[in-house]
């Protein structure tokens, strides 16, 4: 069971399923689904203090590289094209709309990118991820638990 929950919350921080992948595979791996809820949205929120670290001072030295340089004007393109509009026109808001959205591509990583490039501050930025991904858990935790026959 540790290992399952391990594995769950490892989901839940990696940017290629985040809570959207380790919500369900806690459950369908017999974890208590309110602690599946709690351990992987726990887990997806700490990506923003992590990533803005990141930003803030590692970034700087790495883009002194060309590879990593090109790979991150990429992925700042990307996010930025995905969540450019709607923060823009209507910031916290429209931050918070584009990370709750349960689809890939549209988690904290790609949040707390675009609240970067766009200057947002950091406590607004982090409020509007976190809310962003509580809705985004709450969407998938249900459909998942319903998925599987209903809450117990």
């Amino acid at each position: 069971m540790f290992l399952d929950i391990l594995i769950a919350m490892l989901w839940s921080i990696s940017p290629f399923g985040e809570a959207k992948l380790g919500i369900p595979y806690a459950i369908l791996n017999d974890i208590n689904i309110y602690l599946a809820f709690a351990l992987c949205f726990f887990a997806n929120v700490m990506v923003f203090p992590v990533m803005t670290f990141f930003l803030d001072v590692v970034n700087r030295y790495l883009l002194k590289w060309y590879h990593y340089k090109k790979a991150a004007i990429f992925v700042g393109r990307r996010a930025k094209a995905g969540a450019g509009k709607n923060v823009q026109k209507y910031g916290f808001w429209g931050l918070m709309f584009f990370v709750l959205l349960p689809i890939p591509g549209t988690g904290v990583y790609a949040g707390t990118i675009a609240g970067y490039l766009f200057g947002m501050e950091k406590k607004k930025a982090f409020l509007a991820n976190f809310i962003g991904i509580f809705i985004s858990c709450v969407i998938v935790w249900v459909t998942t638990v319903l998925a599987i026959g209903g809450f117990k």
